[in-house]
């Protein structure tokens, strides 16, 4: 999906919607979630946003998940604004602030922090550059993009060294991820599909643009790389196995990523047709049924083993219309 659709489906661990944003379609509903799962257990809940609450219905969006307060502009102001809202040096300073008063408080607390700078359309000012480009990069959509990201990380590290001053980061929990594609195919001309090639050694392709990040860091565990598929939908059985949170009692879609290394299934939607998928080897795009589809090799996957069946394919079908089916019947929140 896109931004708001990765804070439905990593907070519910649910497919979005068939068309449209979950925001859109599924905020009307009282939705079990991450939030709601973690309040059972004591926690404090709160989510952190430069942009206006009301940007893509993300104010029904919160009641929808059961956070129990959030922080957009009104909270983060105008100063030092870049793109939709105050720039990430902004976002992680008052946000670091508000998290040494939670973390001093008598209870535990979940926190959603979403960053915009590295958004496109990724002309950040000069005033943020943190790295020098080689002369061929300059002025290129690639370069932008890079020079973006840049800045993104080195306002997260100044984050994550201020969370450490204020004795927050031992004692938490850290999941980092993206919340959709990076660099889009379809906006590189040829200048800018030479420096990919550059860089990667080969073509960038469809499987390398759906690959996001996905870092935890928690006490107890050790630095190790992990080759299995996943997706944004299997982040709440992960944390909540992490935090030691049952999930027993709350229908889910993903998987436990830690503990689940055998084969995952990803049902793909909004950029690409219902009926796609994510295998362990294969991005399969179907066309009109299963037989005219295509098939292109994940990142790093060996060509000549990518395969997919009609058995997987019908089984993404079936996941997207149970989830379509359980969200319908919840009930509507106040």
């Amino acid at each position: 999906g896109n931004t708001s659709d990765a804070e439905f489906v990593v907070n519910t661990s649910f497919y979005i919607p068939p068309r449209g944003a979950a925001t859109q379609h599924y905020a009307d509903r009282v939705l079990p979630s991450l939030p709601r799962l973690l309040q059972g257990e004591g926690y404090d809940t709160a989510t952190f946003h430069t942009n206006v609450v009301e940007f893509w219905n993300r104010g029904e969006l919160y009641k929808a998940l059961g956070f129990n307060r959030y922080y957009d502009k009104a909270f983060f102001g105008d100063e030092d604004k870049l793109f939709f809202g105050a720039s990430d040096d902004a976002l992680y300073s008052k946000t670091a602030a508000e998290l040494k008063k939670m973390d001093e408080a008598d209870k535990p607390f979940y926190t959603q922090v979403i960053s915009m700078s590295a958004h496109h359309p990724f002309t950040i000012p000069e005033d943020k550059y943190r790295m020098t480009l080689p002369e061929r990069y300059e002025g290129t959509f690639v370069g932008d993009y890079i020079r973006s990201q840049n800045y993104a990380d080195d306002a997260l590290g100044k984050f994550i060294e201020q969370l450490k001053k204020d004795g927050v980061w031992d004692n938490s929990l850290v999941v980092l991820y993206g919340d959709h594609l990076g660099l889009p195919i379809y906006s590189l001309d040829n200048k800018d599909k030479e420096l990919m090639h550059e860089i990667y050694g080969r073509d960038y392709n469809s499987g390398d643009m759906i690959n996001i990040p996905l870092m935890i860091h928690g006490e107890g565990l050790q630095p190790e790389v992990k080759e299995q598929v996943g997706g944004q939908i299997d982040l709440l059985p992960t944390v909540a196995n992490l935090l030691g949170v049952s999930m027993d009692h709350q229908l889910h879609f993903g998987q436990d990523l830690l503990n689940h290394t055998d084969n995952n299934l990803l049902p793909e939607r909004y950029y690409l047709p219902s009926g796609t998928f994510i295998n362990n080897t294969t991005l399969y795009i179907p066309g009109i049924g299963f037989e005219d589809g295509t098939k292109h090799p994940l990142p790093n996957a060996d060509e000549k083993k990518t395969q997919a069946t009609k058995e997987e394919f019908e089984r993404a079908l079936q996941l997207l219309h149970l989830s379509d089916s359980y969200i319908r019947q919840l009930p509507y929140h106040k």
